[in-house]
């Protein structure tokens, strides 16, 4: 079965083609690819794919050993976690995360770079719908080739919605769209900072940008160089931690692993042409340097980090009353 676009959708019986995802009694998953004739192999007996097309999702079956298999298509989650890499994947975590907080809607023109394996593409994609664009840019055509395989893997064709430009966004973006036409901006690159003039100037007043980066020394410089662009308001960050429980009768806790780190996300948005952003009311520490070039520069302080110092004169205070505590304590 196709949409209006002619992507295909995973409904009804299982095809040749459909990538099927088996699970068994212990939990653990298997991704195969559908092939008339072929056979499914473990150290533990065979499944013939036979068996599968024709078969209802969510169907079990069992092998020549007695092993019995649940047979479901995998979620886009699940697909992007066992499709093939060229680069890191974005996590459905902070896949869900962008797709919420920047608000993607269907109908909306998105910009994306890099494009990594894909995986993003896939849930900005399903996030505009047949009548928003995609247009993703990505520097290694090798990483765009699979991304593009991925992609069509997944939705049984080429997407309709989605443009794949292989080149620099800080070159190619102006050719591809026009000023104040972009709703969206998503960036997953080492140095984002390098693209906010030409983001800027893509973005439609209100539009978001949010950017996707991994170390604590990028998110600070791609937040002060948001401030410092005068186009965009005050950035919010965050990160997002997820830990899977453990469900087995009363056997009730967390599981001993979980997805910790993967990346920092920072959004901020669009002012109107002409608007100067408010004073922040906040100010920074005062070991804080604007325009700092190079972190090598800075004079690592209590104060330059953020934290509250305490006065000499509160140390020296809390010094004597420990002192004289301690010498009641001895006598």
């Amino acid at each position: 079965m196709t949409d209006a676009t002619g992507v295909h959708l995973r409904r009804g019986p299982f095809v040749e083609g459909d990538r099927v995802q088996l699970t068994d009694s212990k939990g653990r998953l298997h991704t195969i690819t559908l092939g008339a004739g072929k056979q499914f192999h473990t150290h533990r007996g065979y499944l013939a794919h036979d068996a599968l097309i024709g078969a209802p999702d969510g169907s079990t079956l069992t092998n020549t050993a007695g092993i019995q298999y649940l047979a479901l298509r995998p979620l886009l989650a699940d697909y992007v976690m066992s499709m093939p890499r060229g680069a890191a994947v974005v996590y459905p975590k902070d896949a869900g995360q962008i797709v919420t907080m920047a608000d993607i809607f269907p109908g909306a023109v998105v910009v994306e770079a890099g494009v990594g394996s894909g995986a993003l593409s896939m849930s900005l994609l399903r996030a505009v719908g047949e009548s928003g664009r995609v247009h993703s840019f990505e520097r290694r055509e090798d990483f765009a080739d699979i991304a593009m395989a991925n992609a069509r893997a997944y939705f049984g064709t080429d997407h309709p919605a989605w443009t794949v430009t292989v080149g620099d966004l800080v070159e190619a973006l102006p050719q591809r769209c026009e000023p104040g036409t972009v709703d969206r901006v998503v960036l997953d690159m080492l140095a984002p900072w390098e693209c906010l003039d030409v983001v800027s100037e893509a973005l439609a007043a209100g539009g978001v940008l949010i950017c996707y980066v991994a170390t604590a020394t990028q998110l600070s410089r791609v937040a002060e160089a948001m401030r410092e662009h005068g186009t965009f308001t005050e950035p919010t960050a965050w990160e997002s931690l997820v830990r899977g429980w453990h469900l087995e009768g009363l056997a009730v806790r967390p599981q001993h692993r979980m997805h910790g780190h993967t990346g920092f996300l920072i959004t901020t948005r669009r002012l109107a042409p002409g608007v100067t952003p408010p004073l922040r009311k906040r100010r920074p520490g005062g070991g804080y340097v604007p325009g700092e070039e190079s972190l090598e520069s800075v004079e690592w302080t209590p104060e330059a980090i953020g934290e509250r110092v305490t006065s000499a004169k509160r140390v020296r205070r809390l010094r004597r009353s420990v002192a004289d505590s301690s010498s009641r304590d001895q006598g």
